[in-house]
């Protein structure tokens, strides 16, 4: 597929380009797939052409191939688990009771070790997680050509199949913790022994400024800690497949060469692929054992 495609970069950015559908302005000029000029008479929502439409739509533009990725991922995920859960004997038991069973005594080993007190929510939440990142991670390794091969066949110009590449969907999931961190932080100290904690340490009470700009750097970077070490390395990792399957298109020696170092990355991108949900998921539950640990 790569020898589509006129040159290198172009084959790189039609792969790192999401299906994104928003809106462009009225008296928007826009260029298809032709070279022909339109321009839009009123406030129109549509899918992207390029990269410089997506950037133009803005902040309430959304990636649908992420978003639909996500929600199919999630969806397989409960489906599964449900059907080991009705299918559940004390007898022999499946081999899907057996692989489920194994991922929730793991998870409760993980919890156990990592959260000091009790809350219902932390071990499903350990589950989700890791379980739902593991699979967006485990989309890239399928071949990076084969998916947007029939999305084009059926249109789409575009489709990122690794949702956890998206920056969007990482700091969705991070902020959806930091949410919960905020939550519980202030439900088992109260607002003032939150505050309390963020303004009077490490330093003496009178320095309580420079110790709430400290605290207050260090809570905020870990969102973004969280959702940017997930992307970074799923996003180099998609990079890499990328680069390989250019090789593709070089004569047959390459391809070789190519085919060999793929199947070599592939078997080393499955330790990173679940080395970065379960670090998620440790993070995840470390921040809220500290949130619900006093501080003194």
């Amino acid at each position: 597929m790569a020898t589509e495609y006129a040159t290198s970069g172009e084959y790189i950015k039609h792969h790192l380009q999401n299906l994104t559908y928003g809106q462009l302005p009225a008296g928007y000029e826009r260029t298809d797939h032709h070279g022909h000029v339109e321009t839009l008479n009123a406030p129109t929502w549509t899918v992207a052409h390029n990269g410089q439409e997506a950037k133009d739509m803005g902040f309430w533009a959304v990636n649908l191939d992420s978003l639909g990725f996500s929600i199919v991922l999630g969806a397989l995920f409960l489906f599964f688990f449900r059907m080991a859960a009705k299918k559940a004997t004390v007898g022999v038991p499946t081999g899907l009771q057996n692989f489920v069973e194994w991922i929730v005594e793991f998870i409760d080993d993980a919890v156990r070790g990592s959260f000091s007190h009790k809350n219902p929510l932390v071990a499903p939440l350990a589950l989700t997680i890791f379980i739902w990142v593991f699979l967006m991670n485990f989309m890239d390794l399928i071949p990076v050509d084969w998916l947007p091969w029939v999305a084009t066949l059926a249109g789409v110009p575009y489709l990122k199949v690794v949702p956890s590449t998206d920056p969007n969907v990482t700091f969705a999931l991070s902020l959806s913790i930091f949410f919960l961190v905020l939550y519980y932080s202030v439900k088992m100290k109260g607002a003032g022994g939150f505050f309390s904690e963020l303004a009077f340490q490490p330093f003496p009470k009178w320095l309580f400024p420079v110790n709430l700009l400290l605290e207050g750097v260090g809570l905020i970077a870990k969102p973004i800690s969280l959702a940017l070490r997930l992307f970074g390395n799923m996003y180099a990792g998609e990079m890499i497949f990328i680069l390989i399957a250019l090789m593709f298109g070089g004569g047959w020696v390459l391809a070789i060469f190519g085919g060999a170092l793929q199947w070599a990355w592939a078997v080393f991108h499955i330790l990173i692929i679940t080395l970065q949900a379960f670090i998620f998921m440790t993070l995840t539950i470390v921040y809220l054992d500290m949130a619900h640990s006093e501080h003194h």
